[in-house]
Parts: structure tokens; sequence; C-alpha cells
């Protein structure tokens, strides 16, 4: 389908050499690091559905692509309850070297392909965990979970069509939207462009069998949904 745009923000855990997060490197294969199973799911349902896409480079503990660039958050010190040691050692020029070389392209490379194609829909994809470390207790039920913050016209379709495919959906679940929302909120709804904020549980993407049953699950919700602008 034309006039469709996939973006993926945490779909890497690349570290660039030259980055000492100073962790220990298995965490790089875990939720914290990267949205697991989002990068080969996003390219499926690119090439099934003749999506455009663009999928962030670097993982999410270098720099949070989905984070306002002056957001708290956006070069974390610790994630889940895991300290990242080697952040906690940028100055304030080494958090402006990082901006300036991972974030501003990433953004500048969206908003230039928003100008040049106007796309009809955005899906922004991303995955979360079944269950925090440090919220052990907290089960996330849902299957997928759809986010937005103010514009909700592709999800409330999207949120119908999941469930009346017998898909356990969550609405604005695990997380809100109204307050996790950046890359959305900026080239979005800031150009007033329709999204559907697609989360995966990861455990159900973790292989290549799971990311082809939700390439199949996803991929109709996805035209049905853009059928309606």
């Amino acid at each position: 389908m034309s006039g469709l745009l996939l973006i993926a923000d945490h779909a890497s855990n690349h570290v660039p050499g030259d980055i000492d997060l100073d962790i220990d490197p298995a965490l790089l294969n875990q939720h914290m690091a990267v949205d697991i199973g989002v990068g080969p799911l996003g390219q499926l349902l690119c090439d099934r559905l003749g999506m455009a896409g663009i999928f962030g480079e670097v993982s999410r503990l270098v720099i949070d692509l989905n984070r306002e660039e002056d957001a708290p958050g956006l070069i974390p010190l610790e994630s889940d309850g895991f300290s990242i040691a080697g952040n906690k050692l940028l100055d304030a020029e080494g958090k402006r070297a990082r901006l300036e070389r991972f974030w501003r392209p990433y953004h500048d490379g969206i908003a230039a392909r928003i100008a040049a194609d106007r796309p009809r829909l955005i899906v922004s994809l991303h995955s979360f965990t079944p269950r925090l470390a440090t919220r052990a207790e907290e089960a996330r039920p849902w299957q997928i979970g759809v986010l937005y913050n103010q514009d909700d016209r592709a999800a409330q379709p999207g949120i119908a069509a999941l469930r009346a495919a017998g898909i356990v959906t969550g609405d604005n679940e695990p997380y809100s939207g109204k307050v996790l929302n950046a890359t959305m909120n900026l080239h979005a709804e800031g150009n007033a462009i329709p999204y559907l904020g697609i989360e995966v549980r990861q455990d159900l993407i973790g292989d290549d069998a799971g990311v082809a049953l939700w390439a199949d699950k996803l991929a109709p919700v996805i035209e049905a949904v853009a059928s309606e602008f």
C-alpha cells in the first residue's frame, strides 16, 4: 500500500565502538537496550504492505530516539533497575555531541521523508517486556498495546480491529501515549498525520516463527486502518 510510513525508534541494539556504556554485554540483548523483535517484524510488514520504513540504528541505551531532545531520560542513567555507568560520566558537551551525532540526524531524516512523501498514515512500532524487573509482580497481559496522545483517529479503529480479531489489546497500555509519545508527537501529531502506535509483547516476536505469525495478524489491521485515510 502506498502512502504508509513505518517508524521503529528502538529497532537496534548497536553501540558504536567508541562509546563505552560500562554495562554487562548481556544487557544489549534485553528490552532495556532494544525493542526485541521489532527490526525483523517491521521489515516484514514493510515488505508485505509496500511501506517505507525508518529504523533506529543505535541502542536506546546510547540515546533514546523516542524522547524529546531536552527530556531527562534522553541519555539514560539507568534502565529497569540497571545502572548505565558509562552514561553517568558524560558531561554537557558529551551529551550535546551524542544528540548531534544520533538524535538530530534521525529526526531530520524522518522530517525530510514526511515532507517529501506526506504519508496518509504513520505506523509506529515498538515492543514491550511481559514484566519489568523492577515490577516483577505486575504482569502485562496484553498481546498488543495501541498508544496515542491527542490524535486517536487511527488508534481507535486499530484497537477495534485488533480486538475483533481476538487479540488481547491494551488501550494506551502498557504505556500511555499521553506520557511517552515523543516521535509521534513531533512528526505525526505535529503534522496532523494520523498514526497507529503499536506495541507488541516481546515474547510473542522473539523468534522467526513469532515474527511471521504477528506479521500475518498485524498486516490486515494496518491495511484496514489505512483504508480510512
